[in-house]
């Protein structure tokens, strides 16, 4: 087996830690969890436990992952199908505007992605004299700050010289070239042929490179069936999992993916609703496809927010109306539908965007760095308040938590919003039309070539669906 004793029992931990968050009886199990010996076969029998935990009795929350137990708990005044015309001509200005805007939260994001507090980063920008923020961030930055993310040297403002590579870029073009090749029916056999094609693992984190490790052990396997029969049929998948059985299986996924109800697969939504203008069902829809791949529960409820919000804001006009309407398609009694609309109403009820930090941080703050509700009420509160593309970037980055997805995330809403023309062209003048997405064999390498090639995805799926 490839993981190390001390992985799996940190694994474990994690595991147990994630099914108190889902409702689990859990108690005492990290005491047991400590007790147990340096044992492969101890550690598994224990991690085979956890499968069949009772839920608690005061448990009222309903968190289904197939998509038809989702729709029957999302909200039934939900609306179907397309809810407006669509312009394509206009739709492809939204999309590019968008895209365009993800890049850029995504770097003005990049150099604070440390674990920091919108707090912590207003204290630091005073100091440099840089607050409120309204630009990239400078390197001064890093005298202030204990630590700041590894890309400082290609994203701080002074060191721009391109579009640096970052993970949520690299997935919003997998979206991308999923819809491309293989249009809104694809598999995750599709999904899995790509990303073993175009992603390094080493660009992947959680969730997404146990899936990445566990497809290239069985490709290695069918690469060399012949060879693996002779030595009695063992291969490198048969190694990473040991047991074929369903209950392992299950049992496995756990160990192997204490991330899934985090933010990984949210950062995969934006294409989705790029390609859908009008149609938040559509885009919910294929971003659930595509969350299921990696993720449960909250991981996946997210990914479909966000991606209905993306279609709605193509052609609606009320901020809020475009938040609630995309709220349906979750399921309502779920800890996600809760904490948002929590949030969602702080941001209704504050007079500006600081006021709502403050007390949806004083709510949420124990959810941090990828952890879904606080990030999303953070979105609300930027997409609520933002004045333009630029001005809403600088709200979500200056509220902290993972500065660099949720500044994507921000970006893509924000210019599918307000469409062409509210982003000054300082943001991407400093790119000089120079993309690094670190993907393998993508070689696109002008910003709005792909910004162009991106735009084209409502017109992309009509065809497929003509």
């Amino acid at each position: 087996m490839f993981i190390k004793i001390a992985t799996l029992r940190e694994r474990l931990h994690a595991v147990i830690l994630n099914k108190g968050e889902q409702g689990y009886v859990t108690e005492g199990l990290d005491k047991e969890l400590d007790s147990l010996p340096d044992s492969y076969d101890r550690l598994i029998e224990f991690a085979e436990g956890l499968a069949s935990l009772a839920m608690r009795s005061d448990w009222n929350y309903v968190e289904p992952n197939d998509i038809d137990d989702i729709w029957a708990e999302a909200a039934p005044n939900r609306p179907p199908g397309q809810i407006s015309e669509i312009d394509f001509d206009d739709s492809a200005r939204r999309v590019e505007a968008a895209f365009l805007g993800s890049i850029c939260g995504c770097i003005l994001g990049k150099p604070l992605e440390a674990r920091f507090t919108g707090h912590e980063i207003r204290e630091a920008l005073q100091k440099i004299g840089e607050w409120p923020l309204n630009q990239y961030v400078s390197k001064r930055i890093e005298t202030v700050l204990p630590r700041v993310h590894r890309s400082f040297p290609e994203t701080a403002r002074e060191y721009i010289r391109y579009v640096a590579p970052d993970d949520d870029i690299n997935y919003t073009i997998m979206g991308m070239l999923v819809l491309e090749r293989f249009g809104p029916n694809f598999t995750h056999a599709n999904m899995k042929e790509l990303w073993l094609h175009h992603l390094p693992i080493s660009t992947t984190f959680g969730p997404e490179r146990t899936l990445l490790l566990q497809s290239g052990a069985e490709s290695f396997d069918s690469q060399h069936r012949d060879y693996f029969a002779d030595k009695g049929g063992v291969g490198l998948s048969g190694v990473l999992v040991p047991d074929e059985s369903e209950s392992f299986l299950n049992v496995f996924n756990d160990i192997m993916n204490p991330g899934a109800e985090l933010c990984g697969a949210a950062i995969r939504a934006d294409a989705y609703g790029y390609a859908c203008p009008g149609n938040p069902e559509m885009a919910a829809s294929l971003a659930w496809k595509d969350a299921i791949f990696t993720h449960k529960g909250t991981g996946i409820y997210g990914t479909m927010f966000i991606a209905a919000a993306i279609a709605c804001a193509q052609v609606m006009d009320d901020r809020m109306d475009i938040i609630e309407t995309a709220l349906r398609f979750v399921p309502q009694r779920s800890r996600f539908y809760e904490r948002v609309s929590a949030s969602l109403k702080d941001v209704r009820e504050s007079s500006d965007w600081e006021e709502a930090y403050s007390k949806i941080n004083n709510k949420f703050g124990e959810y941090g760095h990828c952890r879904i509700y606080q990030e999303i009420g953070m979105l609300i509160n930027t997409f609520n308040f933002a004045e333009n593309v630029g001005h809403g970037i600088c709200i979500q980055v200056s509220q902290g938590a993972d500065t660099d997805s949720f500044g994507a995330t921000s970006g893509s809403i924000l210019g599918a919003y307000f469409g062409p023309g509210h982003l000054e062209p300082r943001w991407l003048d400093l790119f000089n039309d120079d993309i690094h997405s670190g993907l393998a064999w993508f070689f696109e390498r002008s910003v709005s070539k792909l910004g162009g090639r991106m735009s084209r995805l409502p017109s992309t799926v009509r065809e497929w669906l003509d």
